[in-house]
């Protein structure tokens, strides 16, 4: 931490500083310059972030060196971070990983038909809600329990692993028992209580960015999970609620690589949420596997115009498979596989 003084600062307030910094176990190192006097502050900084030094007189603003968010940012862990799902399925590495499927749970039978498709399109992970945050209360909530035995079905039968959605810390048992990867939605990127649940975990955490979150707000959130024990933590990208109001949400591409400056933890895009349309879900893929992304999250439906939930952003599963085409194409331009 810098902090940086005043020019009228007076020896007493300088002295008064230091005290309270060396009273927190911490070493000041004064420095004056011609224009500017700054006390740095060595040692351990979440000592420092306790004391509100901006308040005290002939102080003017005070500098964090180190990020707010320690465990999962790049200089905790220079190298990438690699989240082993399943034998043969990890998020982070060389291989994007492709997660996909319909965006709630509607019935066995239909689960299955899709799961059967995605996979010969060449996902390696499920996607599907059984239990729904919707904004309206007269909207489907979801299967809950019976959705994800219908998920864990689908599981053994047609041998993907699946992740969906948990929203309430009481349902944790359930998905410990049945889901491979635990989503926390954007709705739930601030409950601090949930992710340090999950946080106690060692089941793979995929954590989506709220829509009205910075990146900081991100990875801090990532950061309670992370902190608890839990380093498997994937970021999920959704695109931020912004002026705009064409698409649903607005894709924060640039994203990807300014979590990777910062975060070694891998990122995935969301592009069938952000968009909220079918036909821009193909391009954005694109953009995210060209950008840099370890793997997407894409919402496959084979009749989105009885679909229960999310119908418009769907894609059939013919278009998925040609998606699915395209993306090998790029992946291969970038050095990656899928």
């Amino acid at each position: 931490m810098i902090i940086v003084l005043k020019p009228e600062a007076t020896p007493k307030e300088i002295k008064h500083i230091e005290d309270k910094i060396r009273e927190l176990g911490l070493k000041p190192m004064l420095s004056v310059g011609k224009e500017r006097t700054i006390i740095g502050v060595i040692g351990e900084e979440d000592k420092a972030r306790i004391q509100p030094f901006e308040a005290f007189p002939g102080v003017e603003s005070v500098m964090p060196i180190q990020k707010p968010y320690k465990f999962v940012s790049r200089e905790f862990k220079k190298e990438d971070s690699v989240v082993k799902i399943v034998p043969g399925v990890e998020v982070g590495g060389e291989k994007i990983v492709v997660m996909a499927g319909p965006c709630t749970v509607e019935n066995r039978e239909r689960l299955l038909a899709i799961a059967e498709l995605v996979k010969k399109s060449g996902a390696k992970v499920l996607r599907g809600g059984a239990f729904k945050p919707r904004t309206s209360p007269y909207s489907f909530q979801g299967l809950k329990d019976k959705g994800m035995k219908f998920l864990y079905e689908a599981k053994k039968k047609v041998g993907l692993p699946i992740v969906t959605e948990l929203m309430d810390p009481r349902d944790l048992p359930l998905f410990l028992k049945y889901a491979d990867i635990i989503q926390i939605g954007a709705r739930n990127m601030q409950n601090f209580e949930l992710l340090k649940e999950v946080g106690k975990t060692k089941k793979p955490v995929l954590l989506k960015r709220g829509m009205a979150s910075t990146i900081k707000d991100f990875l801090l959130s990532a950061e309670y999970v992370v902190s608890e024990g839990n380093p498997n933590c994937i970021l999920c990208e959704r695109g931020i609620r912004t002026f705009e109001d064409t698409t649903r949400f607005t894709l924060d591409i640039s994203a990807v690589p300014v979590i990777k400056k910062l975060s070694h933890l891998p990122v995935i895009i969301d592009p069938s949420h952000c968009s909220g349309i079918w036909d821009y879900v193909a391009p954005l893929a694109k953009a995210a596997i060209a950008v840099g992304a370890d793997g997407l999250l894409i919402e496959v439906h084979n009749d989105p115009e009885k679909a229960l939930c999310d119908g418009p952003q769907a894609l059939k599963p013919n278009k998925f498979d040609a998606l699915m085409h395209e993306l090998r194409q790029i992946a291969a331009v970038i050095g990656r596989t899928l």
